[in-house]
């Protein structure tokens, strides 16, 4: 049975012991039902893994570092950010937990011309906060970003210079993606994913992205729903290459 694994902030060191607060504390005393001197595992911000003892008294919860684990990953060729046109309700909540399962490096939640939902102080919090969980879950060693939102002009500026882009856009060329994604992301270390809102993509939008150097691509026969999609293109690319993370 594998053990709890918790994100802690900072470079840290064996023999250090490292308080524990609010969801986390919560979900160990409460919820795992965790007792003092229990074993848990513990990712500091440079990745690094450790076996860890938890020291439990009344309210307050640690973790004493104890053993540096060994944790090769295989080096993955991408770093991949997805642009999701931000849905209506909360899809976003489903797409930013299986995002983060997929190995996305970063999420950055996307206002187009036909997006109704827009991106609001606790909607990004709560995104941020299933992306940590999701992360912890999914036995991640890093918890992808959940930056900004842009429109779609400023995040063609913003990742146009050092990004492969790619498009899903149903009126794109009807070329199977087994043949468009490989050469476009074959050279590249940093990938952008454009996902546009339920309406889709405008005419516009396209054309204005294809100027700016995405490709456009072509999903298959039928329409995916906004919230499948970049899982579509994950699954595709951690086929591809291995894990699309950082």
């Amino acid at each position: 049975m594998s053990r709890p694994r918790f994100f802690i902030e900072g470079r840290r060191a064996c023999g250090q012991s490292v308080a524990l607060h609010g969801a986390d504390a919560h979900k160990i005393v409460a919820v795992l039902r965790l007792r003092d001197g229990d074993e848990i595992e513990t990712i500091d911000s440079a990745g690094r893994r450790y076996l860890a003892r938890l020291e439990i008294a009344d309210r307050d919860v640690a973790a004493r570092l104890e053993t540096l684990l060994d944790d090769p990953v295989a080096a993955s060729p991408w770093h991949v950010t997805v642009a999701q046109g931000i849905p209506k309700g909360q899809k976003m909540d489903f797409v930013v937990e299986k995002l983060t399962e997929l190995g996305v490096a970063r999420i950055v939640p996307l206002t187009t011309e036909r997006s109704i939902a827009q991106a609001g102080a606790g909607k990004m919090d709560r995104w941020r906060r299933l992306a940590k969980t999701a992360a912890m879950q999914s036995g991640r060693s890093d918890v992808p970003t959940i930056a900004d939102a842009l429109d779609l002009d400023a995040l063609l500026a913003v990742y146009r210079q050092d990004h492969a882009i790619a498009m899903p856009w149903e009126l794109a060329q009807r070329v199977p993606l087994r043949q468009t994604l490989p050469p476009i992301v074959r050279d590249a270390r940093n990938v952008l994913i454009v996902i546009g809102p339920e309406g889709g993509f405008s005419h516009d939008e396209a054309a204005r992205a294809r100027a700016a150097g995405a490709h456009l691509v072509w999903l298959g026969r039928t329409i995916l729903r906004t919230e499948t999609a970049a899982m579509a293109m994950l699954a595709i690319l951690g086929y591809l290459g291995g894990e699309p993370s950082a």
